[in-house]
């Protein structure tokens, strides 16, 4: 029961990260569920489903149809759907129901492929694991099916991590294109799938979230991209209040490459890293911890005696008696809170 959560709100999934990284490429994204994972996804782990309403389907999975694996009933569902509108290409993100009946999505893939006479990507999420896995597959996904080879353009670069999950905006591509607008003429946020055929034009690869660091290693060994951690997008009352806390005790809770980032700007501080998410050993250093439980994190802030906490404000829950400075670094796929303050 290590994981289970009381007062904080359950993490994205590992079909929402997918889904979030699949949203602005222009294809059908069908969730292999009975309806309510996808009501999850459009209704709080997708902000941009406000304003952008996009081809995001339930497989609307029966009771019969999981208990038989009527996989021939979801293949004739796509190809009607590939009638009525002409995708270029069609996605199928796992959840709970395929995952515990064992659904071979590799099968399923070729099989809607054949049918829809359609390029078709699938992903097999549990919905048991984080958004972070869910994106990492998609775009390894994504590359891996899609992109050309291609000559290097200096004035190109991509970025990778750009998810309202991961950034908290509910304009990604827009925040990014903003940030890294002197550093080349052109920036890929791989939210097209043009942009995802192209990735071997891009000079370099910036990486915002580890979850995108698989994919630069791809495309590094497949076409020699190069790649780098960061720069991070930080909000901007991170970026004054880590000024006021340099040489302090400070722990620090995100995903991992924005909240190394908090710790570059804190400078001669003691900085501790808290990760619920993909930690890469690289990237850590000795005194970063990975949590599980909520337990985890109030005993790590109570022994510890931090001088200041940033963290999610949906995480002052856990810790009403702590008397240090604590700072509200919103992460989206926490508590579903956007942040304004860039």
């Amino acid at each position: 029961m290590k994981r289970l959560l009381k007062k904080l709100a359950p993490f994205a999934p590992d079909h929402s990260g997918a889904v979030s990284v699949l949203f602005e490429l222009g294809g059908m994204i069908t969730l292999c569920d009975a309806g309510g994972c996808t009501g999850n996804v459009c209704g709080f782990d997708e902000p941009r489903w406000e304003h952008t309403p996009n081809a995001v389907f339930s497989a609307a999975l029966r009771d019969m149809d999981a208990i038989m694996g009527r996989d021939d009933r979801l293949v004739k569902k796509l190809v009607r759907a590939m009638e009525v509108q002409d995708w270029p290409f069609a996605a199928l993100v796992g959840t709970p129901v395929p995952a515990v009946i064992g659904t071979d999505f590799a099968a399923l893939r070729r099989m809607a492929a054949k049918q829809t006479g359609k390029p078709v990507i699938a992903l097999s999420a549990a919905g048991t694991g984080l958004y972070d896995k869910g994106e990492e597959a998609a775009y390894l996904e994504l590359f891996q099916s899609f992109t050309e080879p291609g000559v290097a353009d200096g004035n190109t670069i991509g970025v990778l991590g750009v998810t309202p999950l991961e950034l908290g905006s509910a304009d990604p591509t827009g925040l990014v294109r903003k940030a890294f607008a002197k550093m080349a003429q052109k920036i890929f946020s791989y939210n097209s799938l043009e942009e995802i055929r192209q990735a071997a034009t891009v000079s370099c690869n910036i990486v915002l979230a580890p979850a995108g660091l698989a994919a630069a290693k791809f495309l590094q060994e497949k076409f020699g991209t190069p790649y780098k951690v960061g720069p991070a997008i930080l909000p901007r009352h991170i970026r004054e209040k880590a000024a006021e806390l340099r040489g302090k005790k400070v722990l620090v809770i995100h995903q991992q490459f924005a909240a190394q980032a908090v710790r570059e700007l804190l400078k001669d501080a003691d900085v501790t890293l808290g990760n619920y998410f993909m930690q890469i050993p690289e990237f850590a250093q000795m005194q970063d911890v990975s949590l599980a439980g909520e337990d985890d994190f109030a005993e790590l802030v109570m022994k510890n005696n931090f001088d200041a906490v940033f963290a999610d404000p949906l995480f002052r829950r856990l810790i009403p008696d702590y008397q240090g400075t604590f700072v509200d670094f919103i992460h989206f796929a926490v508590s579903g809170k956007l942040e304004e303050d860039f």
